[in-house]
């Protein structure tokens, strides 16, 4: 890819307008919506997220977490948490994600991602960060409509899990892989290595994801720096490769947001299978009745840069 330059960045300074002055509609909104996933979750809107400390500004980052105090009554919302999406949408794009801090705790179930979900699934969407109960590596799939796959020998540092894209089969997993090669590139692990960073490349030819932690000496100057000017063809292999050998990128994808939630249980964390793997007991008591479990479940971004 031709290299690149800032169009639109959501960095500190606007994401503390958005958290403090209330400027919703510059870069992104804090939403409040009902749970696609059906999570035990409860999003709160921006002056909610505000007045509660879900949503703030420290000295050099954002932070978004979910309420760890609220004892929840078994017929009530919820665990309070924020929801972010970009009001711009994107096509061709490079989006850098420089986190410091993401959620961690058994029932959690945060993501980085993007799709336009009004037009789901047939916008696409991209999981650039997903995982759930602690369970470590981080997994980026691709959901869409019908006709889409990958091939299973691709040319990528993760471990291709499904190759199927389509969202109306095999349970909506999509196709995907996991960065088997990167242990801390999620949960606790990725907290205990001081964070890293995370890059998509959107194209009509491919689509990729990098994965470098903090300590990573290979870890492109450009993105270390935040670089106004990124040159992707520096960056070296990508831990996730979707091309379009097998799927059309172009018309299985469309103008999409970017967005960032924290949600517990619900389709995926709160599975039978998967929870009950994290060894403990029945996953709604455990969020309703155990609020100092997520003193952790957040995301701390220094930056977050979309280039054009």
């Amino acid at each position: 890819m031709r290299p690149s330059f800032v169009s639109r960045a959501l960095t500190l300074v606007s994401l503390v307008k958005l958290a403090v002055a209330g400027d919703i509609y510059t870069l992104s909104d804090i939403i409040a919506i009902p749970d696609p996933t059906h999570g035990r979750v409860n999003y709160v809107d921006s002056a909610t997220a505000q007045r509660l400390g879900l949503a703030f500004a420290t000295a050099n980052s954002f932070v978004m977490r979910a309420d760890d105090t609220t004892v929840l009554s078994p017929t009530g919302p919820g665990r309070n948490s924020v929801r972010i999406r970009s009001n711009n949408e994107y096509t061709t794009h490079v989006a850098v994600f420089d986190i410091n801090h993401m959620p961690e705790g058994c029932g959690t179930w945060p993501a980085v991602w993007e799709t336009l979900e009004a037009d789901w699934p047939d916008s696409g969407e991209i999981d650039i960060i997903e995982g759930v109960n602690n369970m470590s590596p981080n997994q980026v799939h691709l959901h869409t409509s019908p006709n889409c796959s990958i091939p299973s020998n691709i040319e990528q540092l993760g471990t291709v899990l499904t190759t199927d894209c389509d969202a109306t089969v095999n349970y909506n997993s999509g196709c995907g892989s996991t960065l088997s090669y990167a242990p801390n590139s999620f949960g606790p692990a990725f907290n205990a290595a001081g964070g890293g960073w995370y890059a998509l490349e959107r194209t009509d030819d491919y689509i990729s994801v990098w994965f470098w932690d903090r300590n990573n000496w290979l870890t492109p100057v450009d993105v270390r720096l935040g670089s106004p000017i990124v040159d992707t063809s520096l960056w070296g292999m990508p831990a996730a490769y979707f091309p379009n050998t097998d799927c059309d990128l172009a018309s299985h994808f469309g103008p999409n947001n970017i967005i960032i939630d924290l949600t517990f249980c619900g389709d995926w964390a709160g599975s039978a299978t998967v929870y009950n793997a994290s060894g403990l007991p029945f996953y709604l008591y455990y969020v309703n009745n155990n609020p100092r479990a997520f003193k952790n479940a957040y995301f701390q971004f220094a930056s977050i840069k979309v280039y054009e």
